[in-house]
């Protein structure tokens, strides 16, 4: 158990609130600037996610008290990153606004199509050159962190509990543990992974050599960590070399069949008993409260399988495949799902 005083407490909220207010004045005012309308929720729905909002603070809070991850997390933004980060944000939104207008999906820099599937070449989120160049990688972070107005990496590392019950469980020495993050992005969750347990071996994979550059900066004071830029429908690793496979975001911009291959490829290279945690997008199987807030973001975002994500269940995706799935756990507009690969 870890103590948390009152001023811990107080500067916690201070900090989400602050990031919540500043995020949403940024938000509408880019809307009233770009002439974009909000979509307008029922009532029901935002007093849910007030409620939502308000639980997950609770819980980040919960889970350092528990001494699932330590406290040092809950005040780890980046903010000198976010500060220089700013401006390159501010003044790519008229491109931004101006792609999603005209709907310019592909408008991507030139990319070898042997290597990268089609499903991956386009702009994601409207984001200026999708996932191929330093400034996507430069700013997607604080574009995401701006989008969930300060929740982001809260809902991030909810993913480290269950990694830490199951080596409490286990009693396998952090050292001897293995971790694979499927879609590593540029760092986020490792680095939260790392802080909770840093002497677990980390390995991480993503599509986007920018990205896994922008990772091996953010990782570079991890003991011990390597970075690979692979396709996780096909993974270089032999069957069973890792204890414990994540993955954050990733699902629900994959077509289904590449979704079943990413778990197909998750379930080879765990070994027998090991852990897999998925955190993505809420799904209305287990958030039907929320299932006017999730339709509607395929068209905002251009996310082009976000609508077929909603209809395929993840933990039945998981079950299916053989995992057992003893939790799914609603964050916010995420959710946690945690699952088994039988010994």
């Amino acid at each position: 158990m870890q103590a948390l005083s009152r001023l811990d407490r107080v500067a916690y909220r201070a900090q989400q609130y602050s990031f919540l207010v500043n995020a949403t004045v940024l938000q509408e005012t880019a809307r009233l600037l770009s002439r974009t309308p909000r979509p307008a929720l029922p009532g029901e729905v935002l007093a849910l996610l007030r409620r939502r909002t308000e639980a997950l603070y609770q819980r980040d809070l919960d889970n350092v008290r528990a001494g699932l991850y330590p406290r040092e997390l809950l005040f780890q933004i980046p903010t000198r990153e976010y500060v220089r980060a700013f401006p390159r944000l501010l003044l790519d939104t008229p491109r931004i606004v101006r792609r999603k207008r005209r709907g310019e999906y592909k408008d991507i820099p030139p990319v070898d199509k042997g290597r990268f599937p089609a499903y991956y070449r386009r702009t994601f989120h409207w984001q200026t050159d999708g996932y191929f160049s330093e400034h996507s990688a430069e700013v997607y972070d604080l574009g995401v962190e701006l989008l969930f107005r300060g929740t982001a990496d809260v809902m991030r590392r909810q993913v480290i509990p269950p990694v830490t019950r199951w080596l409490r469980e286990t009693g396998v020495a952090p050292q001897h543990v293995r971790l694979l993050d499927v879609a590593c992005g540029t760092g986020r969750t490792l680095s939260q992974l790392a802080a909770a347990h840093p002497a677990v071996r980390y390995h991480g994979v993503d599509l986007s050599p920018y990205y896994v550059q922008a990772a091996r900066r953010r990782l570079r004071d991890v003991a011990e960590v390597a970075l690979s830029v692979e396709n996780a429908e096909r993974l270089p690793w032999a069957d069973a070399t890792f204890d414990v496979v994540t993955s954050v975001y990733l699902f629900h911009e994959l077509p289904r069949n590449a979704r079943r291959n990413v778990v197909a490829e998750a379930w080879r290279v765990l070994r027998p008993g090991g852990l897999l945690v998925i955190e993505d997008s809420a799904q209305p199987s287990d958030s039907p409260g929320l299932a006017v807030v999730l339709a509607g973001v395929s068209a905002e975002f251009h996310e082009p399988f976000y609508r077929d994500y909603l209809e395929d269940d993840l933990a039945a995706l998981l079950a299916e495949r053989g995992f057992a799935v003893p939790a799914v756990e609603p964050h916010l507009v995420a959710k946690v799902v945690v699952a088994r690969k039988p010994a």
